[in-house]
């Protein structure tokens, strides 16, 4: 049934049958029922071309992907992502996907800016100096950041406090005992990146120790990664007694590495890891349970729909700037640092 059928079929106009649908206030609640109870008494759902005309709204959320790094296989981004859907769908938006490379992606953003196809833009992981986030403010289009901007000001935007949990969790190794510390953490042009090794840097000089003493790296945080790194450091002699993981998957590949030396966790090793409560690994699984710094990405996929749909609804970019506490979770992978240290 088309527009047409039912406005004839409820011997409404058209005009009135479309305005009902989507909200206008100048239809009566009463009729607004009528209409909407008979449209799905039929079956009725307007196509987005005419939802569009009708409202000048896509109804759509837009997020773009590293379509090289095939996120869709990430279970981080995954979690992330199911977070945003359910809170999109509850308000009739869908979400579009767009995948990019880091060649075409400012293009990309471009495009999402300029063919109507989404009313909002949300903006993953920036960049220490973000040419996505110059782009969207230049063309003035509603968009929203997860993670923390470089310039946070005027920029509605959700992040974790990488830096304190960071500080927080190299404190702790360190009041264990642990002074040989290695960081494995993400590629450096991330804020999130820089946020955590500040925490760290910023913990050891606290304790009066050298920062020297924190032996970091930087990498797509993936297990292989993490192993490639992990084995050779814990087969030296001056190996580190302790390593920070930048994610759950970082811990896994340490995990390996540290396994094949037979190196016992904790007892010749602890392991902190950033967790992102993902069912896919949950750290009370783990052997030994991993000690974590936790937040939740399926809540923060959650909450920052409801900032972008709030954008979409007029709220004025930088109205929210919500940085969320990170609870350090101490389990079974650490303990006192081994003698030799």
């Amino acid at each position: 049934m088309n527009l047409k059928e039912l406005a004839a079929e409820l011997h409404l106009s058209q005009t009135t049958v479309s305005r009902a649908l989507n909200g206008y206030p100048e239809v009566s609640e009463k009729t607004r029922q009528i209409v909407l109870a008979a449209a799905q008494r039929f079956g009725y759902r307007p196509s987005p071309a005419a939802r569009r005309l009708a409202t000048g709204r896509a109804h759509a959320l837009g997020v773009v992907f590293n379509a090289e790094r095939n996120a869709l296989m990430d279970p981080l981004f995954v979690e992330y992502l199911a977070g945003v859907a359910e809170t999109s769908a509850k308000q009739g938006f869908d979400i579009l996907i767009s995948p990019s490379t880091p060649h075409d992606e400012i293009a990309t953003y471009s495009r999402l800016a300029s063919d109507g196809t989404v009313d909002v833009v949300i903006l993953s992981a920036p960049l220490c100096v973000d040419p996505r986030i110059a782009l969207l403010s230049e063309l003035k289009f509603p968009f929203v950041v997860h993670g923390r901007p470089p310039i946070p000001a005027g920029i509605s935007y959700l992040d974790i406090d990488n830096f304190g949990a960071f500080q927080q969790a190299t404190s702790f190794l360190i009041q264990l005992g642990h002074r040989r510390v290695m960081l494995i953490n993400g590629e450096e042009q991330f804020t999130f990146v820089e946020d955590r090794s500040r925490g760290a840097a910023t913990a050891f000089a606290a304790a009066g120790l050298p920062a020297t003493l924190l032996d970091e790296h930087f990498m797509p945080m993936t297990a292989e990664n993490a192993y490639r790194i992990a084995r050779p450091a814990l087969e030296a002699d001056a190996r580190p007694t302790a390593i920070l993981c930048g994610s759950i998957l970082v811990a896994l590949g340490v995990l390996r590495a540290a396994a094949e030396l037979g190196l016992d966790v904790p007892r010749d090793l602890s392991i902190v890891a950033h967790d992102d409560e993902m069912p896919a690994f949950p750290a009370d699984q783990f052997h030994p349970q991993l000690t974590t710094t936790r937040s939740s990405i399926r809540a923060a996929g959650t909450r920052i729909a409801e900032v972008a749909l709030a954008r979409v609804a007029g709220q004025k970019p930088g109205a929210v700037a919500e940085v969320w506490p990170v609870q350090l979770i101490v389990r079974g992978s650490t303990a006192a640092a081994p003698e030799r240290s």
